[in-house]
């Protein structure tokens, strides 16, 4: 949005940001964690299985290579010999290839987790553009990769030349030992100073770790005007306009069930309709519907009202005409006062029966509910 370009982005994104960010594989990642671990791995992989390694090649040296003068001229022998000394190089180093495939999948995932996304592997063309990069080159992160390269190569050349000046006359003494002894020592003086030299550079991934996840967090942030038209966008989403209506349904549910204790009747159909009306005789108004169901709903409603012993009144038409004509909260319409009224007589002389021991009264018969109001 053009209106939005010169607006300041100071706020946190939003989920939707991150969910959207994710889909297009835009994560933080560090290429010097991975590097970091890849190496650090290796290091230890030289170090646990050098002399292993070592000993291996050394047999195979000496398997593939003291061959007769015959075999030499044999064309197909030595194609033979390759393969094997193929096969058997691989099932050296199988171990090895396998724990470094395990730690480059596990060094990206630690930092930015899983993300499988074909747009961010496709070609992008217009990243060939000098000219469109070139104001990289002098951005912020362009000057965090120069310092990066400086502090690694400082770091490595520093780290490198204190150890060929503390192996020097060990390096030197090679020469004098056994070839086997020769090999696997050497083997285990290059593990051992491959694993200085990357642990070094754990102090250029203790630095870029923290960059990437500002950088990312940074490059993610957006304007009040952005979260302004995110918000209108999901409002008008159809899916997320059902998920309100939803929860707006189930929460004044939930409102009209609390209320059904308080009513001081409940008109049934007697199974298939079910409405609780109140009424203030003090208050001058008419009886108030508070709640009102169908099937299930109305089952709930007259479970309730026998829990709370709300008095419960068969009268279908009366029923039926309550449902259809009356909203939730509003008052009855003035053309079912009269029905209404032979309901509430019949109750007012209920509770008076229980006050006094006397005799149960019978309930209303015969309702007259008024023609437009009558519903089949």
């Amino acid at each position: 949005m053009a209106e939005d370009s010169g607006q300041e982005k100071t706020e946190e994104p939003t989920q939707k940001r991150l969910t959207d960010a994710q889909k297009k594989g835009q994560i933080a990642r560090s290429r010097e964690l991975n590097t970091f671990v890849m190496l650090i791995v290796s290091a230890w992989l030289l170090m646990s299985q050098g002399g292993r390694v070592g000993s291996g090649l050394i047999a195979m040296m000496q398997s593939h290579f003291h061959v007769s003068r015959e075999v030499i001229f044999e064309p197909q022998a030595t194609v033979v010999f390759f393969k094997q000394a193929m096969h058997d190089g691989l099932l050296l180093i199988a171990p090895m290839l396998a724990m470094l495939t395990v730690a480059a999948i596990v060094a990206p995932i630690s930092l930015g987790g899983w993300i499988f996304n074909m747009e961010s592997i496709a070609p992008k063309f217009d990243k060939l553009d000098p000219i469109k990069g070139l104001p990289k080159l002098f951005s912020l992160n362009g000057l965090v990769e120069l310092l990066k390269a400086l502090l690694k190569m400082t770091l490595v050349g520093l780290v490198g030349w204190l150890l060929f000046n503390s192996l020097f006359a060990e390096l030197l003494g090679l020469s004098a030992e056994p070839m086997e002894q020769a090999v696997v020592h050497a083997l285990k003086l290059i593990a051992h100073s491959f694993l200085i030299l990357s642990g070094a550079l754990i102090l250029v991934a203790a630095i870029d770790v923290p960059y990437q996840l500002w950088n990312h967090s940074k490059n993610l942030k957006m304007s009040l005007q952005e979260i302004k038209d995110e918000h209108k966008e999901s409002e008008g989403s159809p899916e997320i306009k059902g998920r309100i209506r939803r929860t707006q349904m189930e929460m004044a549910q939930n409102r009209m069930m609390k209320e059904v204790p308080n009513a001081d009747v409940i008109i049934t159909n007697p199974s298939h309709y079910a409405i609780a009306l109140k009424y203030d005789e003090g208050s001058g108004t008419a009886p108030i519907l508070i709640a009102k169901g169908v099937d299930l709903i109305a089952a709930q409603i007259r479970n309730l009202a026998i829990e709370a012993n709300v008095p419960l009144v068969a009268a279908p038409p009366l029923a039926r005409a309550l449902y259809y004509s009356t909203e939730l909260d509003n008052e009855i319409p003035q053309g079912l006062y009269l029905a209404v009224a032979q309901v509430l007589a019949y109750i007012f002389q209920l509770k008076e029966a229980y006050k006094t021991h006397g005799t149960k009264p019978a309930p209303p018969k015969d309702i007259k509910v008024p023609p437009e109001f009558k519903q089949e």
